[in-house]
């Protein structure tokens, strides 16, 4: 058999590709020459051999509805007399013959860079500015340290202890009040008591945890003691490979899928002294909340989903079964859960953390990122998992700096006025900003174009439909369990669709978007917003700026949310009376300046003074 199709076309008689080649109008078309090429002849477009099937003026008619673009008829004539020469070949990455597995981690060679669209701006004395890369060290004292011991001791309650922060449990298990045995077999015991209720865990990892946990027990008693996380449970979002552990992606086609090396996050962890209790649920293939297993609910109320598509990381966190969770975020995945779940999300610049391992639903997009129930013990998370990883193309050197306490009177917080008078914000968002000002934080009012965002989501689309193209093309979409039309077998289907050029189109904007960004990123130090709303989401995830979301009250609620469009013939539920549930505010921050970000969190968190309310009956 010929080693390509081209080959076989090439060697197949030009009578026959002649016979099979007819244009809409039905009069015959020449072939293209198979006769060498005139010495000192270069190659010309729409000269390769014919391949794939025919095309003719109506199917470019038909297609013009899907593009928005419109030709005459002679112009669809004339796009069909050669579209197997000029145009089909292009195909061939598809269509075959495969002459090379394309694996997820071979990410696309344009490689999105923050860093270098948007630099850094500083205000100089004279009125002039001056710029560096946002990965340089934030202004400022360089260091990392923690808040000290509050010597609070052990309580009685396993409850008490299994809601405590990470900040806390490591100061009593450093100083041996409590062993990272005992404390894993809390958390694994209240696994086993209300993950029937949240479908939050996809596979408990019983033994593996017991076995780090006694190992983290001798190294401590050692005096080996290795930080912060050293015999902390936490729990992964089950898009991050461990090694002879099932990583499922929460997707029935991978439902038996268990890799052999860990990825780059859980190795730095590991090498923390972490201790992974168990794999969380995500929406399958890391959109919203339903996976193979069922929904993953809210423990603040049950009737509704955690939201995604980290909503394992969210529900088990809010619930006390883990000491923190590491999730994801394309799109808003690390944002939303955590406004439903009442917990803190931080969601770092995109490039700071190394995804080696992780799925990959969007190269240029995909951030990683810790969900735990305070400021700080987000910002110690991500002290352990930040650096590249010489494997992963986006992943940068950066510094971290950070200290527990530092001043945040005079820090510039900008916000959107318009924003804050109409939904999704409400009277906490609003009451946030008079927050800002008792910090004695500066109140900025700034301004974004009235621009379509939303345009932004072709290149999520596009590159989520090639990171699963082999499930596209296999038909295996129809075994994930949501088939509604706002879920991914479909918007992978429809995605096949897009044009090229308006792909490009969308990349320029990208650029445009992000220079917009960092001229208002030069006026404030962060940003506060409403959490979900969506040209924020949309806007700071393609130009990779951090965001931390924390709880800054509640609100009261007559329906359960969803992540997914309406569908009339499933009502959601309603409560008479309106139910209780948390909200929480969103703080985004400059290029790799997560520290000053968690700062102005922690001091926001304390005045707040609502993060110590649990879920009732957890």
């Amino acid at each position: 058999m010929p080693a390509s199709r081209r080959e076989f076309l090439a060697s197949s008689s030009a009578a026959a590709i002649a016979a099979a080649f007819t244009s809409a109008a039905g009069k015959a078309q020449a072939p293209p020459s198979q006769q060498p090429a005139t010495p000192g002849a270069p190659p010309a477009f729409g000269t390769a051999a014919a391949v794939g099937p025919e095309v003719s003026a109506d199917d470019f008619a038909h297609a013009e509805k899907l593009v928005q673009f419109e030709m005459t008829e002679r112009e669809r004539n004339q796009a069909a007399s050669n579209w197997r020469m000029q145009m089909a070949p292009n195909y061939e990455l598809r269509t075959g013959p495969r002459k090379l597995e394309m694996l997820q981690s071979v990410a696309p060679a344009t490689v999105w860079d923050p860093a270098s669209v948007m630099p850094v701006v500083h205000a100089e004395g004279d009125g002039s500015f001056s710029h560096s890369r946002a990965t340089d060290a934030p202004l400022g004292e360089i260091g990392f340290t923690r808040s000290l011991a509050t010597g609070k001791p052990l309580p009685a309650s396993e409850e008490e202890i299994a809601f405590a922060p990470v900040t806390q449990l490591s100061r009593w298990i450093e100083s041996k009040a409590i062993t990272s045995e005992r404390l894993t077999e809390i958390y694994l015991a209240r696994i086993q008591r209300f993950d029937p209720k949240l479908r939050c865990v996809i596979t408990l990892t019983r033994d593996h945890a017991l076995e780090q946990a006694r190992r983290a027990d001798k190294e401590i008693t050692a005096g080996n003691y290795r930080g912060p996380l050293h015999g902390i449970p936490w729990g992964a979002k089950d898009l991050l490979d461990t090694a002879g552990i099932a990583t499922t992606y929460g997707a029935e086609p991978y439902r038996d899928r268990v890799p052999k090396q860990d990825s780059a996050v859980v190795t730095r962890l590991n090498a923390a002294g972490a201790v992974l209790v168990a794999k969380l649920s995500l929406g399958a293939l890391a959109l919203n909340d339903i996976w193979f297993g069922g929904q993953t609910m809210n423990p603040w109320l049950l009737e509704e989903g955690s939201s995604g598509s980290s909503a394992g990381p969210g529900s088990a966190t809010a619930a006390g079964l883990v000491g923190f969770a590491i999730g994801s975020e394309t799109g808003g995945s690390i944002v939303s859960p955590s406004m439903r779940c009442g917990v803190t999300g931080l969601r770092p610049t995109y490039g700071r953390v190394a995804r080696t391992g992780a799925m990959t639903l969007c190269w240029s997009l995909d951030k990683l990122g810790p969900m735990a129930r305070s400021v700080e013990d987000t910002i110690l998370v991500l002290n352990a998992i930040s650096g590249p990883d010489g494997s992963d193309v986006a992943a940068v050197p950066s510094t971290l700096s950070f200290h527990v306490g530092a001043e945040v009177k005079g820090l510039r917080v900008g916000y959107f006025p318009q924003w804050m008078k109409e939904a999704p914000a409400t009277y906490v968002d609003r009451a946030a900003l008079e927050t800002v000002k008792k910090l004695g934080m500066e109140l900025v009012e700034v301004s974004l174009p009235d621009w379509p965002y939303d345009s932004l989501n072709l290149m999520l689309f596009a590159e989520a439909a090639a990171a699963f193209d082999d499930l596209v093309l296999g038909h295996k979409l129809d075994m994930l369990k949501a088939q509604v039309p706002d879920a991914w077998p479909n918007v992978f289907r429809q995605s096949r669709f897009l044009s090229a050029v308006d792909f490009v189109q969308a990349d320029r904007f990208r650029r445009k978007v992000a220079e917009e960004m960092a001229r208002v990123m030069a006026q404030v130090d962060l940003l506060l917003v409403p959490s979900l709303r969506d040209e924020m989401l949309v806007i700071s995830n393609n130009t990779g700026h951090p965001s931390l979301t924390l709880r800054a009250g509640f609100v009261e609620v007559s329906e359960a949310r969803s992540d997914w469009a309406p569908d009339p013939a499933h009502p959601l539920p309603k409560f008479s009376p309106p139910r209780r549930v948390p909200h929480g505010i969103t703080l985004i921050g400059r290029l790799f300046d997560e520290g000053a970000l968690c700062q102005a969190g922690i001091a926001l968190e304390a005045a707040f003074n609502v993060a110590g309310e649990r879920p009732a009956g957890f």
